[in-house]
């Protein structure tokens, strides 16, 4: 709510979605906005703080009676502003300005002015005083510091005003205020709330983890509440949000040793001691993010204390990405069909590990390959790095350079990519391997053995199923949405995929002979074309 004459606003996020002219061309009533830019040359109070002056390195100012003169465009985040409406003191105007979250931040200049804004809760129909809000940062309140807030008019002895006794001054989570303090810090709540990454917890297509440490500045015990909140709908010209972000907390269980995690579908709470420190852990379940490729997920992490006291919204956002790429990995075998009379079952003592190279190009293919070179092409320009299934295509001086990998359990330059199926949580992709009876890797033939040789005494070739037989390998990968063994796995759906593995031998006996097991697999590489020849 503004009033005639000069106000103080503080805005705790950006508005990148639209410039000043367009947020404020229906809104005739605002004719100027001044954002104050903390310079590191200190600027004293005199007996009142500051007056806007265009000249001045602080400020960048919108006028709406001279907007080419601009140096001021575009509303950010963790900012304080002037605002100038037409009227007097009493005539009142509501401005809705729809924000993109930041994380909190302050940064206080020494002996100089320090124009701020704070995340202050709502509670009930008032605001925290001043006295509680600052009591672990006195010096910002001491006596010999001056606070100074605006109440609309023109600037003068009635605008701004002095903050006499902070014990009654309740602090508006929506106001800036004008502090001379001989402080230095970076302030700005009782409880400190640090994300791993300074723009909040953005997983994008890949990320998987992020931390959140929240220190208690004061000296008797705080409880927080941490709630997922839903984002408003995206302003004309942002990327359009699909749905909130299915957030989980990852916490250690202390009996098994193991990470567990667990859906944040409600709000939770968190004793913090005085004087300390706790961190928490954040992932997402990507399986919940059934959009197509691109669609964005954005929502907030709502942090409020037991004193009502701040409240702070952390963005939240990820991505639905591509599993284009390069995928490497294992499956383990743990079970065997036995058809021999009266086998116990199909268990087998310990797992047995058979290497997988699976890479899905852009368009969704699969393919199963038994090689695939990684490094800088000889056709691409300036050497780029790529993938090949042949050394020829790897630039020649480079190869030192060039990784290669190698799955042993497939004849040498395999490449299956039919079958049915696709690569995706949910989904199985079935691939079979044919070994002609007479092809040198069947397990019958034996170059040198006269009984393995598919030849007669004579020496004749002779056909299937005199010495060999023809072998086909049905190998199937059930893509599941969480890890088959249930223990969490960092990246999964992302930089992990796996599920429950099954295959068919036909050939090897007289009836089909089934194996399976688990297979993991991670992506080592986003690249989604490959050189096949």
């Amino acid at each position: 709510t503004l009033r005639g004459g000069w106000n103080a606003i503080y805005l705790h996020g950006d508005m990148p979605q639209a410039g000043l002219d367009s947020i404020l061309a229906d809104q005739p009533a605002v004719l100027e906005v001044w954002r104050w830019n903390p310079n590191p040359s200190p600027a004293q109070f005199e007996s009142s703080p500051l007056i806007p002056s265009a000249a001045a390195p602080e400020w960048s100012r919108w006028q709406r009676s001279n907007p080419g003169a601009a140096t001021l465009n575009q509303l950010t985040g963790q900012a304080s502003y002037l605002v100038r409406c037409a009227g007097a003191s009493t005539s009142t105007y509501s401005l809705q300005l729809v924000q993109k979250i930041r994380p909190p931040a302050s940064l206080w200049v020494r002996n100089g002015a320090n124009f701020q804004g704070f995340p202050s809760r709502l509670s009930g129909a008032s605001y925290p005083l001043f006295s509680n809000y600052f009591a672990t940062f006195p010096a910002a309140i001491a006596t010999n510091s001056r606070i100074f807030k605006y109440v609309g008019g023109d600037l003068g002895p009635g605008n701004p005003i002095q903050v006499f006794a902070p014990n009654f001054e309740p602090l508006d989570r929506n106001q800036a205020y004008w502090f001379e303090a001989a402080v230095v810090g970076d302030f700005y709540a009782p409880l400190e709330i640090t994300p791993s990454s300074p723009d909040g917890l953005h997983f994008g297509r890949t990320g998987s983890r992020f931390t959140v440490r929240v220190r208690n500045r004061t000296s008797a015990t705080v409880t927080i509440t941490v709630a997922p909140q839903s984002s408003l709908g995206a302003p004309a010209g942002q990327t359009p949000i699909t749905g909130a972000v299915p957030i989980t907390r990852r916490q250690l269980d202390a009996a098994t040793a193991a990470v567990q995690e667990t859906a944040l579908d409600t709000a939770f709470t968190q004793v913090i001691a005085p004087q300390s420190a706790i961190e928490l852990e954040f992932g997402v379940n990507r399986a919940l993010m059934t959009g197509s490729g691109g669609a964005f997920y954005a929502s907030f992490l709502r942090f409020t204390d037991s004193g009502n006291l701040f409240d702070i919204s952390l963005p939240v956002s990820a991505s639905v990405g591509s599993l284009a790429g390069l995928w490497v990995g294992d499956v383990y075998v743990n079970r065997v069909q036995s058809r021999a009379p009266g086998s116990p079952g199909d268990s087998t003592s310990r797992a047995f590990p058979l290497r997988v190279l699976l890479h899905v190009d852009d368009s969704g293919v699969a393919r199963l390959l038994s090689g695939v070179f990684l490094g800088p092409l000889a056709d691409s320009p300036g050497g780029t790095a790529g993938l090949a299934t042949r050394e020829a295509r790897l630039k020649a001086d480079a190869k030192a350079q060039a990784t290669r990998f190698v799955s042993t359990q497939l004849p040498p330059d395999t490449e299956l990519s039919t079958g049915s199926g696709s690569v995706a949580l949910g989904s199985t992709l079935v691939r079979t391997l044919t070994l002609p009876f007479n092809e040198r890797t069947n397990p019958f033939v034996h170059a040198y053995h006269p009984d393995h040789d598919n030849r007669d005494a004579r020496l004749q070739p002779v056909g299937a199923g005199v010495e060999s037989f023809t072998v086909t390998r049905a190998c199937s990968f059930q893509f599941t949405v969480q890890p088959p063994d249930g223990v969490p796995v960092l990246g999964w759906g992302a930089s992990v995929i796996g599920g429950n593995y099954s295959e068919t031998l036909t050939g090897l006996h007289r009836l089909p002979i089934t194996v399976g097991g688990t297979f993991q697999l991670r992506r080592v590489s986003e690249i989604g074309t490959i050189l096949l020849d």
